[in-house]
């Protein structure tokens, strides 16, 4: 059985004491009397009431010091305060906010409206109630949050600087064993092949690191004017062999201008987007690769001759580790990174950045004001 809701009414008057508790009891709440003040405080903190209807003006100690003393206590701060003057004006309103007070009656009280202020007091009380505690799960999933993202930061710290110095390593080494004119030709291909992986593992890591960047608004680019077609030719130019063991050829068609663009973000944002486009273009196909500037904008785009993005993808294909899967191809995304780095960066430069059908195949286009 619910425990009854306990008013206490505070009130040097008889009259209006017997008033409130009659009123009261009959709609079901338990009524605590208390002569004064200082009775009202002893009562507060031995009975901890869920509501008090406190007159102003009492001998000795007022209304209003008597509801500052209850607001010290524990669970004062959350219990109701009604106050009840026969001083019907700003000034003693403005102290009753001022005190504490949740509401304002003025005498003399009609019972049926002392029960609506009191049930609306209630109600407010609960809700107060229920907003602190959804105040607080708030404030535990933010923690949570918090400690993510530190956990993620510390995370990339780990991949940058403990696993770049060693893929850098393997890369070094291929070079070396590269320059080695005594190696076989089947050993010559296998280190072209390690420092081929060792730079894309490279990028992976840069990638991560700047969508971690751009996530917190710290990714910026630093345009400079470019040769673009010096640009693209050595992306081109480190591409070729991966392409030429897929059978794939590289179409290129590049208008000689300069171009304002960051140089690295944009290097690595057009290896993303070739190197793509090679991943899953069928053997004896060609990737097309245009650049051009019309009406003041830089446009670019990366064709091959694949399966595609279904259309429903599209508006998803960008996002961190989302995969389109093919029965006979390997996933649109790899390894869902390269993707996420290339609209990352395209945004850093005020651009956008979108796949659209090749037939056949998928088309990535992007285009920076300049």
């Amino acid at each position: 059985m619910p425990h009854p809701v306990t008013v206490l009414v505070v009130d040097d008057n008889e009259a209006n004491r017997a008033l409130a508790q009659h009123t009261l009891e009959d709609e079901g709440y338990q009524v605590l009397i208390a002569k004064g003040g200082a009775e009202a405080v002893a009562a507060f903190e031995q009975h901890t009431p869920d509501c008090i209807l406190l007159d102003v003006r009492m001998p000795e100690v007022d209304g209003f010091t008597v509801c500052a003393r209850i607001r010290a206590l524990p669970k004062g701060a959350e219990t109701p305060v009604i106050f009840l003057t026969a001083l019907r004006d700003v000034d003693t309103f403005d102290k009753a906010l001022r005190a504490g007070g949740d509401d304002f009656l003025t005498k003399p009280v009609r019972p049926s409206e002392l029960v609506v202020r009191i049930q609306s007091a209630l109600k407010l009380r609960d809700l107060r109630s229920e907003l602190r505690e959804h105040y607080e799960l708030l404030r535990q999933q933010r923690d949570a949050l918090l400690r993510v993202q530190l956990q993620k930061e510390r995370l990339m710290a780990f991949v940058v600087h403990d696993l770049k110095n060693p893929v850098s390593a393997m890369d070094l080494h291929a070079q070396s064993l590269l320059r080695d004119t005594s190696l076989a030709p089947a050993a010559l291909h296998s280190a072209t092949r390690i420092r081929s992986e060792a730079r894309h593992l490279t990028r992976m890591i840069v990638n991560l690191l700047d969508i971690s960047k751009a996530d917190e608004g710290s990714l910026t680019s630093k345009p400079t004017q470019l040769e673009l077609a010096a640009l693209i030719n050595e992306v081109v130019l480190d591409l070729e062999l991966n392409a030429k063991s897929r059978s794939v050829a590289l179409s290129i068609s590049i208008d000689l201008f300069t171009v304002a663009l960051d140089a690295d973000l944009m290097r690595r944002t057009f290896t993303n987007l070739i190197e793509n486009a090679i991943r899953h273009a069928p053997q004896r196909s060609t990737v097309s690769i245009h650049a051009q500037v019309r009406n003041g904008e830089f446009n670019f785009s990366v064709a091959d001759e694949g399966r595609g993005v279904p259309e429903d993808m599209r508006s998803r294909i960008f996002d961190p580790f989302v995969q389109v899967e093919h029965t006979d191809v390997a996933n649109r995304t790899g390894r869902g990174l390269g993707l996420t780095f290339c609209l990352r960066a395209v945004e850093a430069h005020g651009g956008k950045i979108w796949v659209e059908d090749a037939k056949p195949g998928a088309r990535f286009v992007l285009r920076i004001p300049q």
